[in-house]
């Protein structure tokens, strides 16, 4: 891919960033469900030899308590890197930014 222009650079810097954010939403899944599966496991392995049958085990709160609250720190972050609410998105900030910009040059032109 050749760049020739200023706004190529920043078309693919923009490339590079969203696949940045993409990886990391993608290592916080793997390690959400990887670090959830052994201490679920690891809880109802440890029931199970206290007495407790299977259902008491799997059923217990404290098995999925950490599935529920981490699942919503990764709700939050899938909705920001997929753009599923786009309140406060790239696209209102680059038209925050344009808004600003020619404020500030309405201002400068007024003083000449």
């Amino acid at each position: 891919m050749e760049i020739k222009t200023r706004a190529d650079r920043k078309k693919l810097n923009r490339a590079k960033k969203r696949i940045a954010e993409l990886k990391g939403f993608y290592w916080h899944l793997a390690s959400y469900l990887g670090v959830n599966l052994f201490i679920s496991i690891s809880k109802i392995i440890r029931n199970l030899a206290a007495g407790e049958s299977f259902a008491e085990a799997f059923f217990d709160f404290g098995t999925f308590a950490i599935w529920i609250f981490w699942g919503i720190g990764l709700a939050f972050h899938a909705v920001k890197v997929f753009s599923l609410v786009s309140l406060f998105g790239k696209d209102w900030e680059e038209k925050q930014i344009q808004k600003y910009m020619q404020q500030e040059k309405e201002r400068i032109e007024r003083f000449r």
